[in-house]
């Protein structure tokens, strides 16, 4: 027996070891697709480099970063991203909750909205953008076609500062609203009948119901949709750029597409790799954020 006592022990510590060593590979290799670019993102941030120069990266510290801070175009990106962030992701909770909620009852003709409501989340950012901007063209839009039967003065949706956000946000909110409301619907087929029971034999209003029940119920959900919104928002890149490339005069330029600007065009990496650091801390932030709310409201 004593002879088996130390084959027992390296067996069952083999055991133990089986799950660790045949997840390392799988484990390593997203580490590694993750950490790297991170990494070199930050040393770029810390280089002024030049492509095609052959001048070898220079380092200069946090330089990047405090010409982010004197960059009026820096701050005017920071603002943009934070309206579509702030009232996007307002709009597109509010609007899918409540259509999700729609989606949830037994209506006549639900079935055929809920396949209807998928269509504009699994088209591509790129082909939307190129749709809307034909339809919001100034001289054979869809848009000023509309204005016009209706007797209006046309607009220049795209080309003017004070439309162009407005504009953008409007083909964000619809492509990206559905997706609220699919997760919402979800939530809503797995509630407990039993409260609502309990409710309607109370009196219990239409109204009571869905602002002291319905609505806490779905508040796990709502704050899960929430998070991966704020991750597609913080970064938005294909409409805009599709549409705007950031103008008019800067008035839709956001970080991403700053960035790549700078980076791509301007073959300013460095300068590049800050800004795009600035907004993988930002984005870091509100998911922090909205993950402590999540589990205050799970707990």
């Amino acid at each position: 027996m004593q002879g088996t006592q130390p084959r027992e022990s390296w067996l069952s510590a083999t055991d133990r070891l089986a799950p660790l060593l045949m997840l390392a590979p799988a484990t390593i290799f997203t580490l590694l697709m993750i950490g790297f670019p991170f990494v070199y993102a930050g040393y770029l941030s810390l280089h002024k480099l030049t492509l095609g120069s052959p001048t070898p990266p220079i380092f200069v510290g946090l330089d990047n970063y405090f010409k982010a801070l004197d960059d009026p175009v820096f701050w005017t990106a920071l603002r943009v991203n934070l309206f579509f962030y702030a009232v996007g992701l307002l709009l597109e909770l509010v609007l899918g909750t409540y259509i999700g909620i729609l989606f949830g009852q037994p209506l006549r003709g639900v079935a055929v909205a809920r396949v209807l409501a998928v269509f504009p989340a699994v088209i591509p950012s790129v082909a939307i953008g190129l749709v809307f901007a034909q339809m919001f063209d100034p001289a054979q839009g869809l848009f000023n076609f509309g204005l016009r039967a209706l007797g209006q003065r046309p607009l220049a949706w795209l080309a003017a500062p004070n439309t162009v956000l407005q504009s953008l946000l409007l083909v964000e909110v619809w492509q990206w609203t559905p997706f609220i409301a699919l997760i919402v619907m979800g939530a809503m087929q797995t509630l407990p009948t039993e409260p609502y029971e309990a409710a309607v034999i109370d009196g219990a209003s239409g109204w009571q119901i869905l602002r002291y029940l319905t609505l806490p119920l779905l508040r796990p959900a709502i704050v899960v949709a929430a998070m991966l919104r704020t991750v597609d928002l913080m970064r938005i890149f294909d409409s805009v750029y599709i549409m705007t490339q950031g103008g008019p005069i800067n008035s839709s330029m956001t970080l991403n597409v700053y960035a790549f600007t700078q980076g791509f065009l301007f073959s300013q990496f460095g300068y590049a790799s800050a800004i795009m650091l600035v907004l993988l801390a930002l984005t870091a932030l509100a998911s922090a954020s909205l993950g402590a709310l999540r589990r205050r409201s799970s707990g």
